[in-house]
């Protein structure tokens, strides 16, 4: 099962802590600070969660699979995502 957006916020709001127009706004906000300092190309950690980091790859070469023909692919930047020791453990039911 993949988790929305939209399942994020209705958990959110359903800890009747915050109702749904607050909830959608926290969640906005959460995402939009998230974004905007990974296009600025900082790191966002999470303690407890993870570490989301931007990382630089050079131009390559590559293939197109239907025509073999061969190409060069562009630099870009890519977002990585390393968990925290604590989630690798949650989600190895507390081992290792």
């Amino acid at each position: 099962m993949t988790l929305t957006k939209a399942d994020i916020v209705k958990r959110i709001y359903e800890t009747e802590i915050l109702d749904k127009p607050d909830a959608v706004r926290v969640f906005e906000t959460f995402l939009e600070v998230m974004k905007r300092n990974l296009e600025q190309g900082n790191d966002v950690l999470i303690s407890g969660f993870g570490k989301f980091n931007v990382r630089e790859k050079r131009p390559r070469r590559g293939r197109n699979p239907h025509t073999g023909e061969d190409l060069m692919l562009d630099a870009r930047r890519v977002v990585t995502f390393r968990p925290s020791g604590v989630l690798k453990k949650k989600i190895n039911g507390g081992m290792g």
